[in-house]
């Protein structure tokens, strides 16, 4: 079953979570002190191995029903094809045409249906959407827009971590997927990882008033 304890670890350990000595300005466009980059597990054979097992776990241990793992391009792209490819492979059903391998398009075609448009292998049955990070949700957001028009029935939302920010509508991401009847899951938590970390009373200071404009609560650290 999913190990919350070992996966927290798993992210401070490897790393995921640094800081800025200057803030710098994130995709999202909001300045900040600090980041969450899943890149480098994605670079690491043994480490995106780790992390599949990882998700497959959280899975399980939640319940989430799933035909096809899809990754959001790009940042959860290789994690969607492994987590999938583990997952097909570990059914007792698995054999030729029982499931599909699914990627997404970084860049869209410029003609065409929409499944050709927006991915090379297309989901079917439930699926479920990883995500690296979210600060507001936009590239999320967009890419279930993307499947729903496709016509695919999205079984739930797993984020690798949740920076706990609100949109500047005052919304966190959760609340306008479960407005869409879309379950969303965390895996980890910023406000939770953040207190585990070393770091100097200047970060500290910089990311509780990064929370205190942005956050979905207060942080202590």
């Amino acid at each position: 079953m999913f190990d919350q304890e070992a996966f927290n670890k798993f992210i401070i350990e490897n790393k995921v979570i640094g800081f800025y000595e200057e803030p710098i300005k994130l995709k999202s466009g909001r300045l900040s002190s600090w980041y969450v980059n899943w890149r480098k597990i994605a670079e690491d054979v043994y480490l995106l191995d780790k992390l599949s097992d990882f998700v497959l776990d959280f899975v399980k241990d939640k319940e989430i029903p799933v035909d096809t793992f899809y990754g959001v391009p790009e940042g959860a792209t290789k994690l969607g094809i492994i987590t999938q490819y583990k997952y097909a492979k570990s059914q007792a059903n698995f054999g030729k045409g029982s499931y599909t391998l699914a990627m997404g398009r970084g860049k869209p075609k410029d003609h065409g249906m929409a499944r050709d448009r927006y991915f090379l292998g297309f989901p079917r049955g439930k699926v479920v959407i990883i995500e690296d990070v979210i600060t507001t949700g936009s590239s999320l957001l967009e890419n279930v827009k993307k499947l729903q028009e496709a016509g695919t029935d999205i079984s739930a939302i797993i984020v690798l971590t949740d920076r706990d920010e609100k949109r500047d509508d005052g919304k966190h991401v959760s609340q306008l997927l479960l407005d869409m009847g879309i379950p969303y899951y965390p895996m980890s938590n910023a406000r939770y990882l953040l207190p585990l970390l070393d770091m100097s009373e200047r970060i500290k200071e910089r990311i509780r008033d990064e929370f205190d404009r942005f956050g979905i609560t207060r942080i202590d650290i």
